[in-house]
């Protein structure tokens, strides 16, 4: 990032926290403002999209953010600097220095108290520091040659290349069992990517040096996965889910039934007496993850039938005169009126 950038750029202000904030509070301001902004969500704008990136590129990384501060300090954006102590309100540029840059190496005088910084004189002979040399000892050189650094002497070293997004969408199974896609990045390129077993809807995965090419190698490709919809099963971490309808009578009397997995069917006892919406548990039919497996959610749905034969209704007709008296709602009435 070019300096002027950080002189003119409040990233603070762009992530909406406070100069003093923690890493965790940059990262969930940046996570929170990068689903709100992102080109694929809701008509994001990409221009604020990578503004959001890149102030969270230097905020998030302890170095470039104390760089960062220093420069904005300087530049007006923080803290006002006096020529030196005593000399009005604000810190000495001295002691600023002499902080910066720490004891030995500090901005102090040559009476033993480390290295000497040159001052140079302002338009209405104003003493103010030598910003080649203080800007050559931030970042690497001294105030001879080298990359220029908005106007001073002062290379910025090799950078990586710059991260890429992409999107890809995978059927359910394949989220589950592991698949190997073929991505097109924004910017054109294409890269064959490995999806790891259980990935998750909306999850991102960092393929490292996937990226843009830079000077210090390849930046990173994030792909977004969106995983579809399943026709049956549903997914609770690595738990799934699915709804199984079943007869009167298994319910009542209890059955051996067949349910589906992933792989294959099994069977499943219902209990006798098992009513409609109760979930039992098939251990180890659900997600292998890494060394966990989920399991398998099997909730009942008790099928009434929408016609009956002469037959099923005489059934049914004698199964309620063998049943008079008892009331199913006695005790949910019982209880609202209590």
């Amino acid at each position: 990032m070019a300096g002027q950038d950080w002189f003119e750029k409040d990233f603070y202000a762009t992530l909406g926290v406070a100069k003093g904030a923690d890493a965790a509070a940059i990262k969930k301001a940046y996570r929170k403002l990068a689903r709100t902004h992102h080109p694929d969500s809701n008509g994001g704008q990409d221009a604020r999209f990578k503004e959001i990136g890149e102030a969270y590129s230097v905020l998030s990384d302890p170095e470039q953010r104390k760089q960062y501060d220093t420069i904005r300090t300087m530049s007006g954006g923080g803290a006002r600097f006096a020529p030196g102590a005593g000399a009005g309100s604000g810190a000495g540029f001295e002691d600023l220095l002499g902080d910066l840059f720490g004891g030995a190496s500090g901005a102090r005088d040559s009476r033993g108290q480390g290295q000497r910084v040159r001052f140079s004189t302002g338009p209405g002979g104003a003493a103010g520091p030598d910003l080649e040399d203080l800007l050559g000892g931030m970042f690497g050189g001294g105030g001879g040659g080298g990359q220029q650094f908005s106007g001073y002497n002062a290379p910025a070293g090799p950078r990586k290349g710059a991260d890429v997004d992409a999107t890809t969408s995978l059927g359910f199974r394949d989220a589950v069992q592991g698949s190997t896609v073929t991505l097109r990045s924004s910017e054109g390129a294409s890269v064959t990517a490995r999806i790891p077993v259980g990935v998750r809807d909306g999850q991102r995965i960092r393929l490292r040096g996937k990226g843009s090419p830079g000077e210090a190698g390849p930046g990173d490709l994030i792909v977004t996965v969106r995983v579809e919809p399943h026709a049956v099963f549903t997914r609770a971490g690595d738990d799934l889910a699915l709804t199984l309808p079943v007869t009167f009578d298994e319910a009542a009397l209890g059955a051996q039934v067949e349910v589906p997995t992933l792989d294959a069917s099994v069977q499943m006892k219902i209990p006798a007496g098992t009513p409609s919406g109760r979930t039992l548990r098939l251990k180890g039919r659900g997600i292998t993850n890494g060394a966990h497996t989920g399991d398998l959610r099997v909730t009942v749905q008790v099928v009434v039938p929408q016609r009956l034969d002469d037959q099923a209704r005489a059934a049914v007709e004698a199964y309620a005169a063998a049943t008079v008296g008892a009331d199913p709602r006695a005790d949910v009435l019982a209880r609202a009126r209590g």
